[in-house]
């Protein structure tokens, strides 16, 4: 028992201390599953801001490598690196456009231009693209087979695409607008999530909900009280061209 005004022990503040995040260990689960059900809001951001300082320590030792570059320390080294930022981004980006609540969504804008922010750091990285470069220059001696060609084309396509000859300027009006474009893309998701969410069919009468179980009709009856328009009957609508109550409805 503790006493007031007794200070814990340190297997007392242990016990209490909060669970590890999961996303900063590879899960054990088959097939690498997330493990969802030690999974809480607030693992997200910290998990995605130590995920992108890996990345980015990782491309920077790829980079800054002193050995001339070749197709595994620079190809196959960037395939590689970014693996826990990856971890967690597949979780969070599957839930926040099917799963989501205030606090993902907080998140989703927070770190929506700060990901293109990260994402322009590696392919603007002149020092990386010159490796890149110089590997694409030399593809036909460097002994490739099929599949590691077109990943060395790739990376040298995605490079130029994403603004690696660009001048100085030009590059950073590029970040000005991928930081925006990522800024809005977030909001405008989450935008026509509410929007289908809301999405629904107000019924006036019980008589017009005839062939439903009286379940869903007391289920819409509760759906309209809590929009505000108690007394009449509120159908929510999915995302598909074929709504479920058709299949029991009469009217």
């Amino acid at each position: 028992m503790l006493l007031a005004g007794c200070p814990q022990s340190a297997s007392e503040s242990d016990n209490m201390a909060a669970p590890p995040n999961p996303f900063f260990a590879p899960s054990t689960l088959p097939y690498g599953a997330p493990p969802f059900d030690r999974i809480l809001n607030e693992h997200y951001a910290p998990a995605i801001e130590r995920g992108m300082e890996l990345h980015r320590t990782e491309i920077d030792a790829i980079a800054g490598n002193s050995e001339a570059p070749t197709f595994d320390n620079t190809i196959v080294a960037m395939e590689r690196a970014g693996l826990e930022l990856a971890r967690v981004m597949r979780v969070f980006s599957a839930l926040a456009g099917s799963h989501t609540n205030d606090e993902i969504q907080g998140v989703e804008r927070e770190f929506a231009p700060r990901l293109a922010a990260h994402s322009d750091a590696i392919s603007l990285n002149p020092e990386l693209f010159a490796r890149v470069r110089t590997l694409h220059d030399s593809r036909s001696d460097l002994g490739l087979d099929p599949e590691q060609m077109r990943l060395l084309e790739r990376y040298y396509t995605d490079f130029i695409r994403g603004g690696a000859m660009l001048s100085e300027d030009q590059q950073a009006r590029l970040r000005e607008i991928n930081g925006r474009l990522a800024a809005l893309g977030a909001q405008f998701s989450q935008n026509v999530l509410a929007e289908v969410n809301e999405a629904a069919i107000v019924v006036d009468t019980r008589e017009e909900l005839a062939g439903l179980s009286e379940a869903r009709i007391e289920a819409a009856a509760r759906e309209a009280a809590e929009r505000g328009i108690e007394g009449r009957f509120v159908i929510t609508l999915l995302n598909t061209s074929g709504q479920p109550p058709l299949t029991h409805l009469q009217n």
